[in-house]
């Protein structure tokens, strides 16, 4: 017969001791820990390690060496690019890459001159197709709808009452003397050669990828509406008249109801793009006023764009704005400026950009200064303002 389990001699025995948890007793634990501190370790100074050490000398990676040796191929192609146009290679800060095929064109050897160096690729005037430019046609509706022509009825211009001009009639003469007031163009009135004309305007800037635009444009990122004011002008600004006011909106209306001024758009191999007057244009007649995207000068320190206009140099330099007809604009956009370092320069000028408060606001006329016959060019003097556009070059 099997022993009972209580008659079993483990039956009454705790468990082992080796298997018991021993937990520290709290004044154990509040003992602190003695920590054991190596010996401080002693280096050696690195002139000490220099003045023992060998001379080693490191292989050169063969990437290095294959850089080095494009580099000084680079070099010596570069070093034997003349002009394609006149077959020397000197002065070869002066000459400019095409980065298509490659060749060298002196700034002053091409057709028009480049005056500054461009800014990202260029591309000569074989690759970019400049010396076969073509003329693109207009319908009459496309023109419409290019320069945005509204009907008469759509078009509000605040004319002067009869009582004002009878006031101004009774001036004396000694006002008029000392002051001339700014006179409207006329329009050709052959409807169909007012559409050539617009139709020219149209292909230039559809050329160079421009929208028409005949006031001045405030785009996102740019200067703000509010920053064109005439207050912050150093030394001032002249105000437009009240009269000269008016006939600057007289001219503005007539252009869109599509009544242009006589003037037409032509590519010149030496000049690119130039204005011509397609009729007689009278002194101190309106033509234009230049027109684009307004933004401040700090931001296009950098820009290539060889048709800025200053239209407020203010106070304080951080706030001067400048007109970029680069993406928008209108006829002014093409008119060239003289060689004004040469008198043979000086006496092709037959217009001034004027810039005037009309309103508050900062805007930038080009009036005629003399008569000017059918058939001329028009040109005007660049550095009007300020004397830093290289025109040296110009012809």
């Amino acid at each position: 017969m099997a022993p009972s389990s209580s008659a079993s001699p483990a039956a009454g025995l705790s468990r082992p001791v080796a298997q018991r948890k021993v937990r520290p007793s709290a004044e154990y634990r509040r003992q602190p820990r003695m920590s054991i501190s190596l010996p401080p370790k002693k280096f050696r100074s690195m002139v000490e390690i220099m003045k023992v050490a060998k001379r080693v000398e490191l292989p050169v990676e063969e990437e290095e060496e294959e850089e080095d040796e494009e580099s000084e191929e680079e070099e010596d192609d570069y070093g034997e690019v003349v002009c394609e146009q006149c077959g020397s290679g000197e002065r070869p800060e002066e000459l400019l890459l095409c980065d298509k095929c490659n060749k060298g064109f002196h700034m002053l050897c091409l057709r028009p001159i480049v005056v500054r160096v461009p800014i990202g690729p260029w591309h000569c005037p074989h690759c970019s197709g400049d010396q076969h430019r073509i003329i693109k046609s207009f319908s009459q509706k496309k023109i419409v709808d290019f320069f945005r022509i509204q009907k008469e009825s759509q078009i509000v211009v605040k004319c002067s009452s009869a009582q004002d001009i009878k006031k101004r009639r009774k001036r004396s003469l000694v006002f008029h003397k000392r002051r001339r007031r700014l006179s409207l163009y006329i329009p050709t009135e052959n409807p169909h050669r007012r559409l050539v004309q617009m139709a020219s305007l149209a292909s230039a800037l559809t050329a160079l990828d421009m929208e028409f635009s005949d006031e001045l444009t405030y785009m996102p990122g740019m200067a703000r509406k509010s920053a064109n004011s005439a207050k912050f002008e150093s030394g001032g600004m002249q105000v437009l008249s009240k009269e000269d006011t008016e006939t600057l909106e007289q001219c503005r209306a007539m252009y869109k109801r599509g009544e242009c001024p006589p003037l037409m758009v032509v590519f010149d191999s030496r000049e690119g793009y130039t204005v011509e007057a397609d009729g007689p244009i009278k002194d101190l007649t309106i033509l234009a006023e230049y027109t684009g995207d307004v933004d401040y000068i700090r931001n296009r320190q950098e820009d290539d764009c060889d048709s800025m206009m200053t239209l407020l140099l203010a106070r304080d330099p951080s706030k001067s704005l400048v007109i970029c007809p680069d993406k928008r604009g209108n006829i002014s956009r093409f008119i060239n400026g003289i060689n004004n370092h040469s008198p043979e320069g000086k006496k092709k000028q037959n217009l001034k950009c004027v810039r005037y408060s009309v309103k508050g606001a900062c805007h930038v006329l080009l009036v005629a200064i003399r008569d000017i016959a059918k058939g001329e060019r028009l040109y005007y003097d660049y550095n009007g303002y300020e004397h830093e556009y290289p025109t040296h070059h110009f012809v």
